[in-house]
């Protein structure tokens, strides 16, 4: 299976892969046009600064928050989930080594983002509300590919690993809401970050 297509075209993935997308990449350019805003000196608040706890400004002036250039990384990255769900859509079939450099950058993308986490949770003492709409696609995107690859055969074409992916198809959902259900717990203990963010949200 080393030279050969996968003959899987996994939709609901791909569908998948197109919502997260389009939210990843509107997040970003939200995200981008508030780095941008900095960047000219002004002293406003950002539009997404709700509380002390719940506010973009401290992270986009964080080294943490400048590793890369966050925002646009983000706006380049996000348009590959959309290109390969829409190809996906449209009848395309990958070979295997195309599949895993996609997985290698989903895999980077939701290292980045547990990363980030800690930073923001532990060290920066605050939750941005454009990264927690990242970290809320990226992380079932993780599972949902890293599912995928194994029952098609992409990362083994053995029986039982396919087996295990099979069996692990249903429990996606679940593992991102006990993954959200975690971080919300550690904002928690940390932030007492419930009660503001309930007042962002209603």
């Amino acid at each position: 299976m080393s030279a050969q297509t996968i003959d899987t075209r996994p939709k609901i993935l791909a569908i998948w892969l197109v919502i997260a997308g389009v939210i990843g990449w509107i997040a970003a350019f939200a995200l981008t046009l508030e780095k941008f805003d900095k960047a000219t000196g002004s002293t406003a608040p950002a539009s997404c600064d709700f509380s002390v706890v719940v506010q973009c400004s401290a992270n986009l002036d964080s080294a943490q928050g400048s590793v890369f250039p966050n925002p646009i990384l983000g706006l380049t990255g996000w348009m590959a989930p959309i290109v390969v769900g829409m190809a996906v859509l449209a009848g395309a079939r990958f070979a295997r080594w195309f599949w895993l450099t996609f997985f290698a950058g989903v895999t980077f993308a939701f290292g980045f983002v547990i990363w980030l986490i800690t930073q923001s949770i532990f060290f920066l003492g605050t939750l941005c509300p454009w990264c927690m709409v990242t970290w809320l696609v990226t992380i079932p995107t993780f599972y949902a590919v890293a599912v995928q690859l194994l029952r098609s055969g992409v990362i083994s074409s053995h029986p039982r690993v396919r087996a295990v992916g099979d069996s692990l198809a249903a429990w996606v959902p679940l593992m991102a809401f006990v993954s959200y259900a975690v971080v919300l717990l550690l904002a928690q203990l940390r932030l007492d970050a419930v009660p503001q963010l309930l007042d962002v949200i209603f």
